[in-house]
Parts: structure tokens; sequence; C-alpha cells
């Protein structure tokens, strides 16, 4: 048994062994521990190397085990594809297409489930009618909830794509607030005539847009369209066993589903 091996991989440590290293001789890893390639040593004397810490545990038990082990809900196949190709592990990157050729079979049938909620709130804000001259002002102000299920994460993935957060003068990806990679809820306001912009800010009020069509969402009818517009671009179909049809037209209820 050789001496075990220390790595910095982007401020993470790893300890394994020389043998595990060099298991695909090809590979970038093979070539470094090898002595083909040099090699940089951090404050500590061990090998650094400048990549995603997090990540590179899948790579060094593929090394182990030239077996691809991922947890169920693994949400970073393109950045663990793009670090199988920076250390250049073929069985690795072939072992990573095959899986994904495997997710994308199970994310052909799918069911996405919509729940709306609309309320009307009243705001208050101040008005500034001329230097040091404010007045105090209230508008009612629609705020809308969805709730949003679908067992295709490729789907909600899309979404993230296509709407995004108006705050704070900014846009932002929804994507950054799914619960979990089956669950996500959006929760924004209509713009209220008259409201301050930075009124939005200071009372934590987001808007929905639509990108690239710079659409913003006002009501829910507007946000059923575009919702529909999205998932029959992926294939799916209203479930014409459910919602009811008053559930619908009232935009209480979305099912749609997708076989393939």
């Amino acid at each position: 048994m050789s001496e075990p091996i220390t790595l910095n991989v982007g401020g993470k440590l790893y300890t394994t062994s020389l043998s595990t290293l060099t298991s695909f001789p090809d590979s970038m890893l093979g070539a470094m521990f090898s002595g083909k390639m040099p090699t940089k040593k951090d404050s500590q004397g061990h090998c650094f190397i400048d990549r995603d810490g997090k990540i590179f545990r899948y790579i060094l038990n593929f090394l182990r085990t030239s077996h691809l082990d991922l947890p169920e809900d693994f949400q970073e196949m393109g950045l663990l594809r793009r670090e199988a190709d920076f250390y250049q592990i073929q069985p690795l990157i072939e072992a990573l297409q095959e899986k994904e050729v495997e997710l994308s079979k199970a994310e052909k049938n799918a069911m996405l489930n919509i729940s709306l909620d609309q309320k009307t709130q009243t705001v208050h804000f101040t008005v500034r009618e001329a230097p040091q001259i404010y007045s105090l002002s209230s508008s009612n102000m629609e705020v809308f909830s969805a709730h949003i299920f679908s067992t295709s994460c490729l789907f909600l993935k899309l979404l993230g794509s296509k709407l995004y957060y108006c705050f704070n003068g900014n846009l932002s990806s929804i994507s950054s607030y799914l619960q979990d990679p089956n669950h996500l809820t959006l929760d924004w306001v209509a713009s209220v005539e008259g409201l301050p912009e930075e009124e939005y800010t200071k009372q934590n009020l987001k808007r929905l847009w639509v990108v690239p069509d710079n659409k913003q969402i006002n009501s829910f009818q507007v946000f059923v369209e575009e919702m529909l517009k999205i998932a029959v671009s992926d294939g799916f179909c209203i479930d014409s066993s459910h919602p009811h049809t008053s559930d619908f037209m009232n935009n209480k209820i979305i099912r749609l589903i997708r076989y393939k």
C-alpha cells in the first residue's frame, strides 16, 4: 500500500492513495501523479487543484470503484460533466452520457400540477410632492401565489430560464427559489399605479417577468397563458380528467400531463 496523499481541491481536502489517483493512466490525474505533469502545492504541502472541491467527491469515488454513484436528487450533472472533461477521465465521461440518457427517458412521462391563489391587499406609501413635502397615500394591490409541482425536474429548470423576479431594480431567475427539485412556490404582486419604485424594495414586493419577451405578469390570466406556452412547448397537454372546467376557467388549479 502506498502512503496516503492529501489533495486540496478548491479549498476542500481529500485523502486517497496513489493507486487510486493513477487508476486511469490516460487521465489528467493519472499524468499528474505519475510524474508526467507538474503539480502545485498549497502552504501545507498538499497537492493543489484549482477546481470545484465539492463535486470532486464524485470524481474520486469513480476513481476508487469505476462506478458512477450519484444521489437521487443530484442537480449538478452539467458541472460534473465539465469536471470529468477537465480531468479527462474517459470512462467517467461515458458513464455520465449513459446516465443522462437514462434520466432523459425517465423524464419523458411527467405530471405538472399548479395551484393558484390571489388576494387584494392595501399598500401604504409616501409620495414626494415637492422638496421636503410628502403625503401619505394608499392603493389596492393584487398579490399572487402559485404552488407548482412537477415530476420533471428538467421542466422546473426550464421555468427557471423563462420566469424572473424583478426586485431592487434587478431581474433574478426563480430557480433560486426552488424548494426541492420538484416543488416551486412563486409569490409576486402586480404593478401598483403611483407606487414609487423604491417602495417595492422597501416593502419586499417582487414582480414577475417572462424573458426574453420582457413581459410583466400582472394577472393570473397572463400567468396561465405563459405557463401553458412553456408547458406545451415541452410536450405537456391539459389533463382532460382534471381539473373541472370551472376550476380551470377560474384559474384555481391547472394539471398537465406528458406521455412520450
